[in-house]
């Protein structure tokens, strides 16, 4: 089991998420960092506990406006010992091969973004791509075919219930242990809604690999002997 932690930037800033309603998010104001600069939160988390990964969601990509790569550069500057997971709403199998090539980090592919399967079934074999299942309440996002064929699934799969972000709600059980059952050994993360350890541990007990985790590390709701258990490897 494992603990990533996410940062979710906009305007070159980190925001705090919250239900999925990226119109409304606003630069965070957190105890780990004494600005909402990219890099300065980053460095913060790391002074939780040695995390491995981070999971980084470019806003302003996902919503067709310019991309944060300046932004991202800084994180893997400050964390270089750090595996960035990167959601920049690529959508086609061409754009997403031309960004493995420039960055030596992992490529989030987030069903919302896509218009068929093409581009995963294409790099569901490259060890750097991930697919994110994303999901609205009950309703998923993306083509269908996504979600019922899970022989096109990668190695790494994230269950994001957006609706849950940011919202103490508690994560989404009966949903990533749906797609942990159908997974067929691939590694699935679950995305939203976890408050504090006992959260982790039931995601844990229903086979998840890991877990993307935001708010609840900035509130100290995730205290830091809960992060040090789970984050290591």
């Amino acid at each position: 089991m494992e603990v990533i932690p996410v940062i979710d930037i906009k305007n070159g800033q980190v925001v705090h998420a919250q239900g999925g309603r990226r119109d409304s998010y606003r630069p965070i104001q957190t105890p780990l960092s004494p600005t909402s600069e990219p890099a300065d939160v980053a460095a913060g988390l790391l002074r939780l506990a040695p995390f491995r990964h981070l999971y980084i969601a470019d806003l302003d990509a996902i919503e067709a406006r310019a991309p944060n790569d300046a932004a991202i550069r800084s994180i893997a500057e400050s964390v270089p010992s750090v595996e960035l997971w990167v959601d920049n709403g690529i959508a086609g199998a061409e754009a997403a091969s031309a960004w493995l090539k420039r960055w030596p980090h992992s490529l989030v592919i987030g069903s919302e973004s896509q218009h068929d399967t093409q581009t995963i079934a294409s790099l569901r074999d490259e060890p750097r791509v991930l697919l994110s299942l994303d999901f609205r309440s009950d309703v998923f996002q993306g083509p269908a075919a996504l979600l019922e064929d899970p022989a096109l699934w990668p190695a790494r799969v994230i269950v994001m219930t957006l609706a849950r972000v940011g919202a103490a709600a508690g994560p989404d059980i009966q949903r990533v242990s749906a797609i942990v059952t159908r997974a067929n050994r691939r590694a699935v993360f679950g995305a939203g809604g976890v408050r504090h350890g006992a959260d982790i541990s039931a995601l844990k007990t229903i086979g998840a690999a890991g877990v993307l985790v935001a708010t609840a590390l900035h509130t100290g709701a995730l205290t830091r002997s809960d992060i040090q258990r789970y984050a290591q490897p």
